[in-house]
């Protein structure tokens, strides 16, 4: 079959090849792959790659073969899967607690833009606590984990102030329900109850400075790729006795299938709707994943295979 394998190489980061087809596992299904989805955070790893990985982790098909242990879906099943490799391929082998039935009223291509930047966002916001009436600050709000999260926040009741420097993906995030869009942390009117920070750098500790007393910060990510650092004496001019507690979406210990279901259901009633930028085939994979790199691409990038 043919894959995407990396090349190390930032100006063409991945090429097709042929490769052997995946051999499912008792607790996995054959998934013929139609369209996938690319992460940011995916770029980072190809400049680096670990030889003998294959990307790709967020991928719509069809359930070409059952899993032999009964579990999952049947065959000519439609679902969406989020496996943790191997994603950029014609087949893939997905565990049945990572898979969703995908409506025929969800396109594939709406789909493959759901897991890792949907579960992302549900599991932050769980992490978060409730959400009525608190103010919440969102950094780093233009891609696609902050789509889903304004979205979802601002369905759950929270007020909340959106920052990105682009102006056009802010009027976006407005009419995903954010109160206040800002185009630098240091803009934002605090204080607020929670904080979702995910650039690092020199802007974690002016979001931590909008933050109330008692209130979290939870940190999720790094996206300008340069180190915070904090001054533990300005905790005492704003934020006193704060929380700042790092997150990752792998930690929960349930498998994905849940959270799937919660997020293509969310999106057959219209009440999630995933912003992608791009829509293109897999032969240009390798373009799509500098520009996303480089943020030239809004909200989510979807590749599809003939």
């Amino acid at each position: 079959m043919k894959a995407l394998v990396p090349t190390g190489d930032p100006a063409e980061p991945v090429v097709l090849a042929d490769v052997p087809e995946p051999t499912p596992r008792a607790g996995e299904v054959l998934v013929k792959v139609e369209a996938f989805s690319v992460n940011r955070g995916e770029t980072f790893r190809l400049e680096m790659p670990v030889p003998g990985e294959r990307p790709g982790k967020d991928v719509a098909g069809l359930v070409v073969q059952p899993a032999a242990d009964g579990s999952g879906p049947a065959g000519i099943t439609r679902v969406v899967g989020h496996p943790m490799a191997g994603g950029w391929a014609e087949f893939v082998a997905v565990p049945t607690d990572a898979l969703a039935v995908l409506p025929d009223s969800v396109s594939a291509v709406r789909g493959a833009a759901l897991p890792l930047a949907g579960i992302t966002a549900l599991r932050l916001l769980r992490a978060a606590g409730p959400l009525p009436g608190r103010r919440v600050l969102l950094t780093g709000a233009s891609g696609g984990v902050g789509h889903y999260v304004t979205e979802l926040a601002a369905a759950a009741g929270a007020e909340v102030t959106a920052v990105t420097r682009d102006a056009e993906r802010g009027a976006r995030l407005l009419e995903l329900g954010a109160a206040e869009v800002v185009h630098d942390p240091a803009d934002a009117r605090g204080p607020y109850d929670v904080v979702l920070e995910s650039t690092g750098g020199a802007a974690l500790p002016v979001a931590l400075a909008r933050l109330a007393r008692r209130g979290t910060l939870i940190w999720f990510g790094q996206a300008s790729r340069t180190p915070a650092k904090l001054d533990f004496f300005d905790f005492f001019s704003g934020p006193e006795s704060a929380v700042i507690r790092h997150f990752h979406y792998l930690d929960p210990r349930s498998g994905f299938g849940d959270d799937l279901a919660t997020l293509v259901r969310l999106t057959a009633q219209g009440r999630l709707h995933p912003e992608i930028g791009r829509v293109a085939d897999w032969a240009h994979t390798a373009t799509t994943l500098t520009d996303l790199r480089d943020r030239r691409i809004r909200g989510k990038a979807v590749l599809t295979l003939p």
